[in-house]
């Protein structure tokens, strides 16, 4: 519970407030990339790392490794944002930043390894007894998120040495856990095998070849509303009507409800795969995505705050419905020897491809629309369009094996 409250207080120190810091230094349309980085790396840095735990490093060894070297590098980010002030430009943090991420993300992956690993050990169903232990993850996010706000770091960059501390913390504690098994060497294999790339094979398979498709399309969406959701809201302040609300003055803490529908979403994800089976899970958190954008382009911080707070409340169907219940149907899906890997792989076709590619598309929307309110309606209604569209080709396409994923 500890190793996943950690986890996300990591990322929950800068993921929802980062935009608004940089749009806060001049750096407002370069956001997008500060958010497609993460997909970036992810598309070689958590497969990486998940053939080397399942190969060579006790995954609990690797993830403490991972989280003392972004702690490091989120902290010269700091430092450096600390010293240029307003005059920082994209080059004097990107490459520090870009660097800390790419030790991050792979831990996303790790994490879940060692967590899986820890809960077969005990006995326990990971399908039932996960997604307990991950609201532990979600409760460290808002924390973080809090913190944050209330410490005024939204708008500056010392949310960066937030983050690092729980890093540290991390780093430490991994240690800790118990040990993960690796394969070792003996035998002949081939290369691919030998190095854990088994992961692919499974794009032979056409069920999981298109979940991981539809997988990577919906990713597209999972980073928009965390890069541009908080500078949104901000940018309302320039309008006398809305500045000094409650929504514009504490951004974070009204996003935070996103984090907090997710602990109640997240108790419900053995119950609806049980019943349901992966197809209907996965297109409810699409259609959520769908509602997801929609309440932000109609909502504003004053008497149409309450759509900012359903848009929140429907993240946790979205986020949770798609993410959690997606990593334990590849947990469930694929043999033990490639566990790690395919985790690694998912978070690839998601937090990496999809994500990657998506909030860039995101950039070219922002930049083009979003210099008003109705232009930023726009924005999120294009989202809500995308978002629409894929749901409706996995209704179509993704074909449902309800007896693999009720175990």
């Amino acid at each position: 519970m500890l190793l996943s409250f950690l986890q996300f207080a990591v990322w929950g120190a800068y993921l929802t407030s980062m935009g608004r810091y940089l749009g806060s230094v001049g750096l407002g349309e370069r956001i997008g990339w500060f958010y497609a980085v993460l997909g970036i790396v992810s598309i070689f840095m958590p497969a990486t790392m998940g053939i080397i735990a399942d190969r060579w490093v006790p995954a609990q060894k690797l993830l403490s490794f991972c989280h003392a070297a972004s702690a490091l590098l989120l902290s010269a980010v700091a430092y450096v944002g600390n010293i240029k002030g307003t005059q920082v430009a994209f080059n004097d943090i990107f490459w520090f930043y870009a660097a800390g991420v790419a030790f991050y993300m792979p831990t996303l992956a790790l994490s879940n390894s060692v967590s899986y690993t820890s809960l077969r050990r005990a006995g326990l169903d990971t399908v039932k007894a996960f997604p307990l232990i991950r609201v532990f993850g979600t409760v460290g996010f808002i924390v973080s998120m809090w913190i944050v706000d209330l410490l005024g770091f939204q708008g500056n960059c010392n949310q960066f040495y937030t983050s690092a501390v729980w890093g540290v913390l991390l780093a430490l504690y991994s240690l800790t856990m118990p040990a993960c098994p690796v394969s070792g060497a003996n035998g002949q294999k081939s290369f691919a095998s030998a190095l854990r790339l088994d992961a692919f094979k499974l794009f032979a398979q056409r069920r999981m070849a298109l979940f991981f498709l539809f997988a990577m399309l919906l990713g597209g969406a999972l980073q928009i509303s965390n890069g541009y959701a908080n500078n949104f809201i901000a940018g309302f302040s320039r309008y006398p009507v809305y500045d000094g609300t409650f929504a514009v003055e504490h951004t974070n803490i009204i996003i935070s409800l996103s984090q907090i529908s997710e602990t109640l979403c997240i108790l419900l994800i053995p119950f609806f795969l049980g019943r349901f089976g992966i197809k209907r899970v996965m297109l409810i958190a699409m259609l959520a995505w769908v509602l997801r954008f929609a309440f932000f382009g109609l909502g504003n911080p004053g008497s149409g705050v309450w759509l900012f707070v359903l848009s929140m409340l429907v993240y946790g169907v979205a986020f949770d419905f798609f993410n959690i219940s997606g990593s334990l149907f590849v947990d469930k899906e694929v043999p033990e020897n490639m566990r790690s890997s395919a985790q690694g792989l998912f978070i690839l076709m998601t937090n990496g491809l999809g994500a990657s590619i998506g909030v860039i598309a995101a950039q070219e929307v922002v930049n083009k629309f979003a210099t008003s309110p109705e232009g930023w309606s726009t924005a999120w209604y294009i989202f809500a369009a995308y978002a629409f569209v894929v749901s409706v080709l996995f209704a179509l396409f993704f074909k449902d094996n309800r007896t693999q994923t009720t175990k």
